[in-house]
């Protein structure tokens, strides 16, 4: 396996290309295929046994003349051939050309201008035209087409290591799961930019925060990360919600990194995207009709939105506002910005109070779309939930309503809709809906043989969606953080936190880099709960175990330690560190 690397790259004008833009390191990697075979007299089916970002590099025999070859490349089959009229934007494309010689020739895609040309991401144009594909067709192929004769040039981030990230369970779906979220981080990073997807290769700020976490449980490299933010910065996008995602964004890169440097570098523009020009006397985010019709998500696309009913007022818009509030505090606080990070706290606490009082209906338990309705949907508050909105008391009822609903939410939403499961006891109800019977859910998407995950959860809820896009890889991020429990709970993975929601799982494991080197956590439940942990040098990590009942406390390495109960959980009081087992008995 060869690879060609480009690192931070500046491209200009050329050819019709337009624009320069920064990118993170990637590299074109040689693949063989996974199966040849003749699937028509002359036509010859290669299949690399998942879909990437790349174009091929095909070597003739030589020694004599050739005729015309046609090259399909494709992400769909049909009846056992490349589909040549896929659905939506599912892609396909064709060529032809002359083998002439030995000399192995590069046969890239048509360029096709809406992913190709500013303002889409662009890629180096020494790579040739890229386009995601599994499946290859060559036809007239003279001779035996070989596996020697023909490799996929695909790119993707050089800093990535396949091995570096790994989950597995007591659920064999819940893997597959995995490693189908897993890998679309890997293959959608071919830009050096967290982008959308194929369709339109653009940084959009939801988009990039989703990617952003499945990137870190994967590579702890922050550099993709961060050509995506100022990407963002330089060409904002214009949802309501879409502009506290950058802080979200930055939040999530100080938890990550602790890197106080590029934070004050970055601070004074994150203030931009606190929505304050629409703030109102009571603290709250106010929509005027243009932002109603064309600014306020929710959901996306627009069917997947419960119903929502939309007002001067939205629900979901201010919950982002506060989350981003919360965050704004502690970055400011982080970068020496004391006043300021104490004016975020008080506009958060003003604000939180209106939010409770004019949108949480007591009597149902419920958050209301908006102000002037009594519509409560899934969004009004599986996002107050996810992010820590929700009275501490009102929160079982909140979590257990949602978990009722069931995947009435887009594959964008349902990160947050899972976080909110997670974070509140209704673990297994997350994990049941990741592997839900039915079109809604990653199960669904596993059993279709896609090999990335897709922009929604079926063809038929989006026709135009791309069969590539990272913001529908939630599990990515979510099974290492709450299955195997790992997260930062100071800036740069100084002290980790290890709380394993488990559901009806019996067992998992998994490995996940950090900036200070491997954390692997191991945990099996049976007559008593263990958790065998690995913590690289210079981390130390407080343990919270799942409390059954009847149990007496925790033992590290053989010996009984100080814990106390808090709800469903024993507390560690002394954090541990290096290679340990714990036991709850």
């Amino acid at each position: 396996m060869r690879s060609l690397i480009f690192g931070s790259l500046l491209m200009v004008a050329s050819a019709g290309f337009a624009v320069a833009q920064d990118a993170a390191p990637t590299h074109l990697v040689e693949q063989a295929p996974v199966s040849i075979r003749e699937a028509a007299p002359g036509v010859y089916l290669v299949d690399f046994g998942r879909a990437a970002f790349g174009n091929l590099s095909l070597t003739p025999a030589g020694g004599g003349k050739s005729g015309p070859v046609t090259v399909r490349f494709g992400e769909a089959l049909k009846d056992g051939r490349v589909d040549t009229k896929p659905p939506g934007t599912v892609r396909f494309a064709e060529v032809k050309v002359t083998p002439s010689g030995s000399a192995a020739m590069t046969i890239a895609p048509p360029v096709d201008a809406r992913n190709t040309k500013a303002p889409a991401v662009l890629t180096p144009a020494a790579y040739g035209t890229l386009m995601p594909f599994r499946w290859v067709e060559v036809e007239g192929w003279p001779g035996a087409l070989r596996a020697s004769q023909i490799r996929r040039r695909a790119s993707f981030d050089s800093t990535w290591v396949d091995g570096a990230a790994s989950f597995q369970s007591s659920d064999a779906m819940l893997d597959k799961i995995w490693d189908l979220s897993h890998y679309t981080i890997k293959a959608t990073t071919f830009a050096g930019v967290l982008v959308d997807g194929d369709r339109e290769r653009l940084a959009y700020e939801a988009d990039a925060y989703l990617n952003q976490l499945g990137y870190y449980a994967g590579d702890a490299d922050p550099r993709m990360v961060r050509v995506t933010f100022d990407r963002l910065l330089k060409y904002p996008t214009w949802p309501s919600e879409w502009a506290p995602h950058v802080v979200f964004i930055a939040y999530a890169d100080w938890m990550q990194t602790g890197d106080k440097v590029w934070l004050a570098a970055h601070y004074e523009a994150l203030k931009s995207k606190l929505l304050q020009d629409r703030v109102g006397p009571d603290g709250l985010v106010t929509s005027n009709a243009e932002n109603i019709r064309m600014g306020d998500i929710v959901d996306w696309p627009v069917a997947e939105r419960d119903g929502y009913v939309f007002t001067g007022v939205n629900t979901v818009v201010n919950a982002f506002r506060l989350r981003a509030l919360d965050e704004m505090a502690v970055l400011a606080a982080a970068v020496g910005k004391d006043d300021e990070a104490a004016g975020y706290a008080t506009q958060a606490r003003t604000a939180k109070s209106a939010f409770q009082a004019k949108l949480f209906d007591p009597a149902r338990g419920l958050y209301r779309d908006g102000v002037g309705t009594d519509h409560a949907s899934l969004h009004a508050n599986l996002f107050p939930l996810a992010f820590g909105l929700v009275p501490v008391e009102a929160r079982p009822k909140v979590a257990q309503w949602l978990a009722g609903r069931g995947m009435a939410a887009s594959v964008y939403a349902a990160q947050y809709l899972l976080e909110g499961l997670f974070e509140n006891g209704e673990d297994a109800a997350a994990l049941g809906l990741m592997t839900a019977p039915g079109d809604r859910s990653w199960k669904h998407m596993v059993e279709s043989g896609t090999t990335m995950t897709w922009e929604a959860w079926d063809q038929h809820y989006k026709p135009n969606q791309d069969w590539n896009h990272a913001w529908g890889a939630a599990p990515a991020n979510l099974l290492p953080r709450f299955v195997l429990g790992a997260q930062p709970l100071t800036p740069g993975w100084k002290r980790a936190v290890i709380q394993p929601r488990t559901g009806a799982l019996t067992k998992a494991e998994g490995r996940m880099p950090t900036p200070l080197g491997e954390l692997f956590v191991s945990w099996s439940r049976g007559k008593n709960f263990e958790l065998k942990l690995k913590v690289p040098a210079g981390m130390t990590a407080k343990v919270e175990l799942p409390a059954r009942e009847g149990s007496t406390g925790v033992w590290v390495d053989g010996k009984r330690v100080t814990a106390h109960r808090d709800g469903g959980w024993w507390v560690v009081e002394k954090d541990v560190s290096g290679a340990v087992r714990l036991q709850e008995r």
